[in-house]
């Protein structure tokens, strides 16, 4: 009788076990690991436009890291070179600027799908010159000739700060290889505006409009390089 009793007891403690691994390796089984990596891209749009209009040329240098789920650190860094041409008005505008802030990844991925959706702010700051080109002295009336003065006059160490809201789309094509595209709507906080001279366009923030707001977009290339993973 004690023999019996000892057997269904190692039987009962055999069958407990068992059925605990096999929970265990069930329940690892759905756990997925989510990758946390730092993406480096280039804003492939500023060169193609500078192919059909020899008035701009510029780079920008993309970046992200992710820190939670759906969060994720973003900054972006470039260098602008633009003519412009008004009725009265030429000028050149070189700089380079620099924005940082977070995104948030409205899209849910199925599994181990690494797209995104995103909204994000950004905090951007500038430093560049402005060189009036020539102008052209408006007069009221027609009794007097336009005086047109071509004599460039430059304007150095000026910057600018401005906020800034996006909305944009990152697709994964190839593995690690993402294709994006993005639009900002931007409001300027403060510029250096040189005497007798407004700032009508700012390296990174893009043309000044009369209230101060600004747009922009980029289509990018990026590459992520896999740092590690975290269990969810």
């Amino acid at each position: 009788m004690k023999k019996t009793h000892i057997l269904k007891f190692y039987i009962s403690i055999f069958l407990l076990s068992f059925g605990s691994l096999v929970f265990a390796q069930k329940t690892d089984s759905l756990k997925i690991k989510k990758p946390y990596s730092l993406r480096l891209g280039v804003d492939m749009s500023k060169p193609i436009i500078s192919i059909f209009d020899n008035n701009l040329s510029g780079l920008e240098i993309t970046g992200d890291f992710r820190l939670a789920n759906r969060y994720y650190i973003a900054s972006e860094i470039g260098h602008t070179s633009k003519i412009t041409s008004e009725d009265f008005l030429n000028f050149t505008t070189k700089g380079s600027y620099i924005k940082i802030g977070a995104n948030y990844n409205a899209y849910n991925n199925w599994l181990d799908m690494r797209n995104e959706i995103f909204v994000g702010i950004r905090y951007g700051f500038s430093t560049f010159s402005q060189t009036v080109n020539s102008y052209t002295i408006n007069q009221n009336g027609v009794y007097f000739d336009e005086y047109f003065v071509q004599n460039p006059i430059k304007y150095d160490n000026l910057t600018a700060h401005w906020a800034e809201f996006v909305l944009g789309i990152k697709v994964e094509t190839f593995k690690n290889l993402f294709l994006g595209a993005s639009v900002s709507f931007n409001s300027l906080i403060k510029t250096d505006d040189p005497d007798n001279f407004q700032n009508l366009f700012i390296p990174g923030f893009n043309k000044r409009y009369l209230n101060n707001s600004g747009a922009g977009f980029n289509y990018t290339v990026s590459y992520q390089i896999p740092l590690y993973k975290k269990v969810k």
